[in-house]
C-alpha cells in the first residue's frame, strides 16, 4: 500500500515509517524542510515538501495514496497558548482529506488524545466514550469526531487515541521530558495533592504498530486505544524523575502550580484511566516493550 503519512518525522511519525515500511508498505512523508526530507530519504520513504496549511498539498498526496495517516498538528503554537488555532488547522487539514478521499474506500488514520476523555470522569474511559467539542483539550474531540464521520462517505477511517505519555528514546519534546526539565530546573519533582490522579502510557514502538494494523485492518468508524499501561499514579512518576536526578518529591501547593508546571499546569491533575482491551481484541495488538516506569529506569531520558 502507498501512504501518505503526515507527521513523518516527528516522535510518533519517526516509528510510524519504519514500522510501515517493514511491512512492506511504501511511504510518502510531509516534510517541512530539507532535514526532515533526509531523514525520510534516508529511511527509504519518499518526502512530500509541504505543511498543513498547504491545503491544496495535502488533497493531491491523499489522492494519489492507497491510504493516508494523520499524525501532524501544530504543536509549537499550542504550547504557545494559541490551542485554538492549532485545532482550527487541524480541522482544515481533514476536511481537505475528506474531499480528496470521499467514495473511495481507502484508509484514513487520525490522531486524537486519551486526554480528552478525562472528562468522563467515574471509570475507566474504554473506546466507547464519545465526547462533544468544547473547552480546552474538549476543542480536540470536534476533529476526532469529524475523523469518525469519515465512514458515512465511503472511507475506512479510524482514529487512534494517544496517551499523554508516548515513551521511548525517540520522545525528545512530550510531556515526559518538559517534566524531567521542570525537576531540573527547579530542584523538585512535583505532583499535585497526593498525586494519585493516573496516566495512561504507551511505548512508541507500540502505538506504530496500532497505527500500521489500524491503516491495514481497523473496520470504518474505528476508536482506538494505544494503551500499554492503564493509568501509571502521577507520584510514581514524579518518583520515578526524582530518583533518576537526585532531587526531593514534594507535593506542589495548587497556588504554584502554574509558576512550577508553566505549561503543563493544566495537564498535569488529569485522572484519565484508559482501558485499550477493546483494541487489543480488535486489530490482536499486544504492547511488547517496556512500559513508562520501566522506561524511565533504563535512564535513557537523562543523559
Amino acid at each position: 500500500m502507498r501512504v501518505f503519512v503526515t507527521g513523518a518525522t516527528g516522535h510518533i511519525g519517526s516509528a510510524v515509517v519504519p514500522e510501515l515500511l517493514s511491512a512492506g508498505h511504501e511511504v510518502v512523508g510531509l516534510a517541512r524542510s530539507e532535514t526532515s526530507a533526509a531523514a525520510l530519504k534516508a529511511l527509504g520513504a519518499e518526502a512530500r515538501f509541504g505543511d498543513l496549511d498547504d491545503l491544496d498539498g495535502l488533497r493531491e498526496a491523499a489522492t494519489s495514496a492507497d491510504g493516508v495517516i494523520h499524525l501532524a498538528f501544530k504543536h509549537d503554537a499550542m504550547v504557545a497558548g494559541d490551542y485554538a488555532s492549532a485545532v482550527e488547522a487541524d480541522l482544515a487539514a481533514l476536511r481537505a482529506f475528506h474531499e480528496a478521499l470521499a467514495g473511495t474506500g481507502k484508509p484514513f488514520v487520525g490522531t486524537s488524545g486519551t486526554g480528552v476523555l478525562s472528562h468522563a470522569s467515574g471509570r475507566t474511559a474504554t473506546e466507547d466514550v464519545v465526547l462533544a467539542p468544547g473547552p480546552g483539550l474538549l476543542a480536540r474531540a470536534a476533529a476526532e469526531n469529524l475523523a469518525i464521520d469519515f465512514a458515512e462517505s465511503a472511507i475506512r477511517s479510524s482514529v487512534v487515541r494517544l496517551p499523554p505519555t508516548v515513551h521511548s528514546a525517540l520522545d525528545r519534546h512530550g510531556f515526559v521530558p518538559m517534566l524531567i526539565a521542570t525537576a531540573r530546573a527547579t530542584g523538585v519533582s512535583g505532583h499535585l495533592g497526593d498525586g494519585a490522579n493516573r496516566w495512561p502510557a504507551v511505548h512508541t514502538l507500540d502505538a506504530a504498530r496500532v497505527y500500521r494494523l489500524a491503516l491495514e485492518q481497523a473496520p470504518a468508524g474505528s476508536r482506538l486505544h494505544a494503551v500499554g499501561d492503564e493509568g501509571v499514579p502521577f507520584r510514581q512518576i514524579a518518583e520515578a524523575i526524582g530518583r533518576q536526578l537526585d532531587v526531593p518529591v514534594a507535593a506542589i501547593p495548587s497556588d504554584q502550580a502554574e509558576a512550577h508546571f508553566g505549561f503543563l499546569a493544566a495537564v498535569v491533575p488529569l485522572d484519565n484511566p484508559t482501558s485499550g482491551e477493546r483494541t487489543r481484541r480488535l486489530l490482536g495488538w499486544q504492547p511488547a516493550h517496556p512500559g513508562l516506569l520501566a522506561d524511565l529506569d533504563l535512564g535513557h531520558y537523562f543523559g
